[in-house]
């Protein structure tokens, strides 16, 4: 079996899953064909509720709850037209809960709304009135919707801290459902959620809701395990593609992480109609995957700088350049960008070129950072944070995944993620500092010294705890840019969305001071919820 040089070797843990979804077949709750007859007859009764709601109150409920249940999917005319409706209306209310919730609504959807709604709570000193502070459903509200907040808010910077004090001190006494939407919110506010998750735990939830619709419970059932065939069925394929791929490269210090991947890309994808997008970006973050193994634990210099020379021309016939180990790994690199162009182009999409063109510039960035570290250069902690804000492929992966979305992306707005805009910036650095703690924490090891946290150290000459802190700080800056990035140009908000769904998935793969992605036993329990458990109709 090819190998490369002695000492370069990374042992990472095998993968938890091997061949699970090859094989996995879940029992049917009931026939794919009754639940896709019940499901439409559950949709046009829904369509129905759009027809009959009256009032702004009820408009926001509804528009909440299929957002919560994980179903306004199928309903994005609908829910726009009633979010502008809803934004033009009149709307004088004494409930907080209320007020919060349409506050996060229209935020989230790039409707700009004054933190000002929220003086009607507070004093004339500018504190919050006491008797709010026994509303737990409106401090909850308050809570989630505060998270929404853009640079220089200071008023919503008090209202989450205000929330959290008097959710904490009221958790103990809460009862279900309550209590855990709570519990949940503390550990990661709604906005920052991963949506599929909270639809799983809110499905259980929901007919506990003074308000909830039967009809809606069961859609969101029916649906949920659909689009979990659906997604089984991908698995299933691109499981057997991995293994022939692993099998023909035979570079045995990658990590082993399709399964993670293919998650990776339901979290920007989950609805049926992307599955072309979701497929192909699974397969572009397990090729990036073996790049940055590559880059970071196994190749020398040299084998580093052929590696980006022969990519850089893109012709079958370089790879005479690369050691007999890379050989494999090129033609196969080469092979599959050229498949997916294919792929793409029988749904007429044919800007496969843009994906190509991010790859080259990837190995740039990485070979960038390994001379760095080959010549012991010491950059500044912003210039590391440039560079490594690329080598963590964030932006690379927003261009390919949005590419594979076809017509649902205008070439106008391919050439504008592709220029990197503040959104995608963003979400890149989010990613390269939650990481970074992640693997601070962990332990300092050769392929994290482009560490910031460890940069921020050596450059201010602070604690450990100085620098986490710094870290964790400029993190909640890059939040603020995301929210940000949803009020400027509208034409660009669907791209901005996928952006921040992409942002959001980072809490689940490197929160808490994990590398779920390395250490995949993190994700373990999200994997059988998404892929593995059916739920109860």
């Amino acid at each position: 079996m090819a190998s490369g040089p002695p000492g370069k070797l990374s042992s990472f843990e095998p993968s938890l899953w091997g061949d699970f979804f090859m094989s996995y077949e879940p029992q049917p709750l009931q026939s794919e064909e009754w639940m896709m007859e019940r499901a439409d007859i559950l949709k046009e009764k829904i369509h129905m509720l759009f027809r009959s709601c009256d009032g702004v109150l009820e408009k926001m409920f509804l528009v909440d709850s299929l957002q919560h249940l994980g179903i306004d999917h199928h309903f994005k005319e609908e829910i726009d037209n009633m979010l502008s409706e809803i934004l033009g209306s009149e709307f004088s209310c004494s409930s907080l809960h209320e007020v919060a919730l349409r506050f996060r609504l229209l935020r989230e959807h790039g409707h700009w709304v004054s933190p000002d709604v929220f003086n009607k709570f507070k004093c004339e000193s500018g504190v919050f009135n006491k008797d709010i502070t026994y509303d737990t459903r409106g401090l909850l509200s308050l809570y989630n919707a505060a998270h929404l907040l853009i640079h220089g808010e200071p008023a919503l910077e008090k209202a989450i801290t205000f929330a959290k004090y008097h959710l904490e001190s009221r958790i103990a006494s809460l009862e279900f459902p309550l209590a855990k939407q709570v519990k949940r919110a503390l550990h990661l506010p709604l906005p920052r959620t991963y949506k599929r998750m909270e639809a799983i735990h809110y499905i259980s939830e929901y007919k506990e809701e003074e308000y909830h619709n039967p009809a809606l419970l069961e859609f969101a059932k029916l649906d949920f395990n659909l689009l979990q065939h659906v997604h089984l069925k991908e698995l299933k394929a691109i499981s057997g593609w991995w293994k022939e791929l692993s099998r023909c490269i035979e570079l045995t210090y990658v990590r082993d992480r399709v399964v993670e991947n293919y998650l990776w890309s339901h979290v920007m994808f989950y609805e049926k109609d992307y599955e072309l997008a979701r497929v192909i970006g699974a397969k572009i973050n397990v090729l990036l995957t073996i790049m940055d193994d590559t880059f970071d634990a196994h190749a020398t210099i040299e084998e580093c700088r052929k590696l980006t020379e022969a990519v850089q021309r893109w012709d079958e016939s370089d790879v005479s350049l690369l050691p007999d180990y890379l050989k494999k790994f090129f033609d196969e690199l080469l092979a599959n960008i050229k498949e997916f162009g294919s792929e793409m182009a029988k749904n007429n999409n044919y800007e496969i070129a843009y994906i190509k063109k991010q790859f080259q510039k990837q190995f740039i960035y990485y070979l960038q950072e390994v001379e760095w570290l080959h010549q012991n250069h010491k950059p500044s902690f912003e210039e590391l944070v440039n560079l490594t804000s690329m080598t963590i492929c964030v932006p690379t992966v927003c261009v390919c995944f949005l590419v594979g979305m076809g017509d649902a992306m205008p070439k106008e707005t391919l050439e504008w993620v592709a220029g990197f805009p503040d959104v995608v910036m963003a979400c890149a650095k989010l990613t390269r500092f939650m990481n970074d703690i992640a693997s601070f924490k962990r332990g300092r090891s050769k392929v994290d010294a482009t560490n910031s946290v460890e940069w921020y150290i050596a450059e201010h000459g602070v604690t450990r705890e100085v620098a986490v802190a710094t870290i964790e700080s400029l993190i909640e800056d890059e939040w603020r840019s995301l929210n940000q990035a949803r009020f400027g140009n509208r034409v660009l908000l669907p791209a901005v969305q996928r952006v921040i769904r992409f942002a959001v998935s980072m809490p689940l793969y490197y929160g808490g001071g994990n590398d779920a992605f390395t250490f995949s036993k993190h994700l373990h329990k999200t994997i059988e919820a998404l892929f593995v458990n059916p739920i109860p109709i």
